[in-house]
């Protein structure tokens, strides 16, 4: 039991940095590309290395099974344009040093994922719980006031991580073939935006340019890596744990932007984010009494 919480919690860890440090570096370093196309390498890619690691772990019988359900390929169409919007809204906000941002989004989502079960699912809630979503509203509100601006960046990146969440609920498939059938889905529309980008003459990818094309490649594997070590320590450490260790991610992502691309951070929006830090330890405090 010890083994199986030390070795998942080192997954769960890793998958987080990966996900705070080392992903925002590698978007960071080809952000020579334009967002779009980034967003389309990262889901042409992800889904092609996912086709790769299907075969190695024979799981085709599970695809099969997901996809003769009209149902299923029509939620996992919805949750494929709803992680789509999350990466291309993630990758603008790397792109265009509003990593702060980003980092707020991935702070509230678990809460916001709350808010929508007690919503649409009708889940049971506390008082504690409604707390830490009182408070999330009350940073927003703060920051509307005060900065006279809409977060939209963060609000994005939780809604629509939170939906993504609450609606591939619907659908009980492993984390690596509901991605594979996503990207897959969504891959017909990346390819159509890319070859806009190639008749604009605003493409990157090309035989032309072998060396950028090569680095842009690796988008999948940015993506791909951090997701099996997660899912591999969720599955040994449990949903508590895992979520709480998952909080790594917006908290390297926001000392990054900080101390490493310089991003300001006035007092108002520090604020903003004093809420929502109370609202994560409500939060926390809550998982950990289950």
């Amino acid at each position: 039991m010890k083994k199986n919480l030390f070795t998942g919690s080192l997954y769960t860890i890793g998958a987080s940095l990966w996900w705070g440090i080392i992903g925002v570096l590698y978007f960071k370093f080809v952000s020579f590309a334009t967002t779009l196309e980034l967003a389309i390498h990262r889901t042409i890619w992800t889904a092609l290395l996912l086709i790769v690691t299907t075969s190695y772990f024979s799981k085709w019988s599970e695809f099969k099974r997901i996809i003769n359900k009209n149902s299923n390929i029509f939620i996992l169409f919805i949750t494929g344009l709803l992680i789509y919007i999350n990466w291309l809204t993630w990758l603008y906000a790397v792109k265009t040093n509003n990593l702060l941002d980003g980092a707020l989004g991935y702070y509230i989502f678990p809460i916001l994922s709350v808010f929508f079960g007690i919503i649409f699912l009708k889940e049971k809630f506390n008082r504690n719980q409604m707390i830490s979503i009182l408070l999330v509203v009350i940073a927003l509100i703060y920051l509307l006031i005060r900065l006279g601006e809409i977060p939209w960046i963060g609000i994005t990146v939780a809604t629509t991580f939170s939906l993504y969440g609450l609606i591939r609920k619907k659908v009980k498939v492993s984390s690596d073939i509901g991605l594979l059938i996503e990207t897959l889905l969504i891959s017909p529309i990346a390819l159509c935006l890319f070859i806009y980008l190639v008749n604009e003459n605003l493409n990157i990818f090309s035989l032309n340019k072998p060396e950028l094309s090569f680095y842009l490649f690796w988008a999948g594997f940015m993506t791909l890596i951090p997701l099996f070590w997660y899912t591999k320590g969720f599955n040994l450490i449990g949903i508590g744990p895992a979520s709480m260790i998952f909080f790594l991610t917006p908290t390297a992502q926001f000392f990054l932007g900080i101390f490493y691309f310089n991003e300001p951070l006035n007092v108002d929006k520090l604020i903003s984010f004093v809420f929502i830090w109370l609202a994560v330890t409500i939060y926390l405090n809550e998982l950990r009494k289950e």
